[in-house]
């Protein structure tokens, strides 16, 4: 297969088929565009016109090629980083397989080893220290508030956060449905606490507008708009635990993502079991919610204590 500057027939063929039989979501779609015009602009800058010229030796180079690109800060891509490119385009040469294209077998190309990091959470105390910062007099503390607290309560990932729409949200019966990674919906739930704040935050707003969480500075639309241009970035909300974790003086720093591991953590320590746990997460994989079973490792010196031979 002859290769030219995206679209490229069967890169749009495939992003159609991540689309439609796969059922990924458009950020998700965006990303694979983004891995595959990297690679496609490296392929051809090395002389490479065909797809069949790409062997284990051409994606060895690439792969050093990967390992000396910057970021737009300026940084070494991290090797997860690195392996998104490759999953992409091992994911392409699957689907180009798939259609009788003759290409390199995607199995032959291994994926980076990611770089181990330990899993950032906070102790039930620490979260009460952080959930306690926002300054409610305010209208930015009242929603900042809110999100805290939304976001422990649910566990919910900061990208379905921020696409939360009021019509959405079920404050009564404290439970709501999401479309969560890989389109997969799933039940989350609202403490009393949470349903509370979130309920107050809303109800102090003059507008009609659709997204839960807005900005409260910047340009404002008109106001029939459905406030789109006013929803909060997942950028935003970084920003927003970033700065109260700060203010908390906390040991470690933590991110939204390090809220949805506290709320796991949370659940089990309080007896929830690994599939409930799971359930709630959105999890595909078990293997995936297992990594919170250290939380569980207190408890085996009990068991062993008690169980295994005095001798």
């Amino acid at each position: 297969m002859k290769l030219s500057t995206l679209p490229h027939p069967a890169i749009v063929a495939f992003l159609e088929h991540l689309e439609v039989e796969r059922n990924l979501s458009r950020l998700t779609i965006r990303n694979y565009r983004h891995y595959l015009e990297v690679f496609v602009h490296w392929f051809e800058s090395q002389g490479h016109t065909d797809l069949k010229q790409l062997d284990q030796d051409v994606v060895r180079q690439y792969r050093v090629y990967l390992a000396n690109l910057e970021n737009d800060q300026g940084r070494d891509l991290s090797k997860k980083t690195q392996s998104y490119y490759i999953i992409a385009l091992r994911s392409f040469l699957k689907f180009m397989v798939k259609n009788d294209m003759p290409v390199l077998q995607p199995q032959k190309i291994d994926l980076p080893k990611s770089e181990s990091r330990h899993m950032q959470f906070l102790a039930r105390d620490k979260v009460e220290l952080l959930l306690s910062q926002p300054l409610l007099s305010s209208e930015t503390g009242l929603r900042d508030k809110a999100i805290l607290e939304v976001l422990f309560s649910t566990g919910l990932r900061v990208s379905e956060l921020v696409s939360l729409n009021r019509d959405q949200v079920d404050l009564d019966s404290k439970e709501f449905g999401v479309i969560g990674k890989g389109r997969r919906p799933r039940v989350v739930f609202l403490s009393d606490r949470a349903a509370d704040w979130l309920g107050r935050w809303l109800n102090s707003r003059q507008d009609h507008w659709q997204p839960v969480f807005i900005r409260l500075s910047g340009a404002v639309p008109d106001i029939t708009s459905d406030g789109e241009e006013m929803r909060l970035t997942t950028r935003s909300v970084q920003r927003v635990v970033d700065k109260y974790c700060r203010k908390a003086h906390l040991p470690i720093k933590i991110s939204p993502h390090g809220l949805r591991h506290s709320f796991a953590t949370d659940l089990l320590q309080n007896g929830a079991g690994i599939r409930d746990v799971q359930e709630m997460l959105g999890h595909k994989s078990i293997a995936t919610t297992q990594i919170y079973t250290h939380v569980t490792r207190p408890e085996l010196k009990k068991i062993h204590k008690k169980h295994h031979s005095k001798l």
